[in-house]
């Protein structure tokens, strides 16, 4: 266990600390952008392989909490809109995985866009949520937090760095957009119809959830989920 958590702790703090500027600034004049692209993510593929094979071999641990019957179904749901996120994430509408366009301008944001300018991280801060909730084991919950932590830390830095390189353009896009979903349309800032998040980012989510989860027993060695469970 104490292998597992430090390696998952170098995941996080590398994959963060790298995208510093300060440092990353110093590594792309000694290796180049190339060459530091290519480093920082063999090191951050190394240590999430390394973290998920401990996790793997790690003995099953009894749980600190038991979800019931309700949490699975409300998890369905937050995971239905995890694969929404994902999905309309990777759609021509996101110019920059991270969620901000090089250059937003005056153009507003299109698709789940409107729903946060993180959709990808949201997807994966979702995930992290679900199955540290539903596991409720202490391995578990820290191969969650450290995704999680990843992702929408990850997130609040891309903010930053977009902030400092875009200067009023970026104000003109967070003006019309929320780091925490929907937040944006409560605050009215997109209105009630920036709900519809297009054709591809519904049924292109609705299709990958019914694939993951249909996977989900042989993929994670977990229980049936979804409308799986009811067939």
């Amino acid at each position: 266990m104490g292998l597992f958590i430090l390696l998952m702790a170098a995941f996080v703090v590398t994959h963060i600390g790298l995208a510093t500027p300060p440092l990353r600034d110093s590594l792309v004049l000694r290796l180049g952008e190339t060459g530091f692209r290519i480093g920082y993510s063999l090191l951050s593929l190394a240590l999430l392989i390394g973290a998920v094979q401990v996790y793997k071999g790690l003995p099953e641990d009894a749980p600190l909490w038991t979800a019931g019957v309700g949490a699975y179904h409300a998890a369905n749901l937050v995971m239905l809109l995890a694969s929404i996120l994902f999905v309309g994430a990777l759609t021509p509408a996101n110019r920059a995985l991270a969620g901000v366009p090089q250059r937003p301008g005056n153009e507003g944001p299109t698709g789940v866009l409107r729903w946060t300018r993180h959709p990808m991280m949201w997807a994966f801060g979702l995930w992290a949520l679900v199955h540290g909730w539903l596991a409720g084991d202490a391995p578990t919950l820290v191969l969650a937090a450290g995704i999680g932590t990843l992702a929408l830390v990850g997130a609040a830095f891309q903010d930053g760095k977009k902030a400092r390189q875009l200067g009023a353009d970026w104000k003109m896009y967070a003006a019309r957009t929320s780091f925490v979903p929907f937040a944006a349309i409560v605050a009215g800032k997109q209105p009630a119809s920036a709900l519809w998040p297009g054709v591809v980012p519904l049924v292109g989510g609705i299709l990958f959830w019914l694939v993951m989860t249909f996977l989900h027993p042989s993929l994670m060695q977990a229980p049936v989920v979804g409308i799986w469970q009811f067939v």
